[in-house]
């Protein structure tokens, strides 16, 4: 497995290869999956986290049925950019990940993503009940869509 920045993903990614965003919780996983297209992103079921074996278990079972050919998982910098405890976990994660799969792994800066994601549940006037299923899933959404626009803007400055 391999970490890869935005622009390495870029250069490697196939026509037609979905790519699945993460947000990694300390009780769930939220899990995002993009079109072939890698225009839209598209919030699935999160994974209630039980132990990293499991865990990953799951998450690569997913992937498979996905068709996943790298993630984009959050990384929780500080809002001064400093990296604390989550950074650590996000990373350790990663690395442990490095023995389970051959899928790259590309870190992305999820400020402000669960307030993000929790705006729109809000404005979709989903309740207290149901944002709090669907919060996690709806931040690796917004994780996701972030590096999704990304993609596109290198693609067409490539072109």
């Amino acid at each position: 497995m391999t970490v890869f920045t935005i622009d390495e993903l870029a250069s490697s990614l196939l026509p037609g290869q979905a790519i699945g965003g993460l947000d990694l919780g300390t009780k769930t996983i939220g899990v995002s999956v993009s079109d072939l297209g890698r225009r839209f992103a598209t919030p699935r079921e999160v994974i209630r986290r039980v132990k990293f074996g499991l865990d990953a278990e799951a998450l690569l079972a997913m992937a498979a049925k996905e068709k996943i050919a790298a993630f984009v998982i959050g990384l929780p910098i500080n809002m001064d950019g400093s990296e604390g405890p989550r950074v650590q976990a996000t990373r350790a994660f990663v690395r442990n990940m490095e023995a389970k799969t051959g899928i790259p792994f590309v870190f992305w800066d999820e400020r402000l993503s669960t307030v993000a994601a929790e705006r729109i549940l809000i404005e979709m006037d989903v309740s207290r009940k149901k944002r709090a299923g669907r919060i996690d899933s709806a931040a690796a959404s917004f994780i996701l869509q972030g590096a999704l626009d990304r993609l596109a803007s290198l693609a067409k400055g490539a072109s």
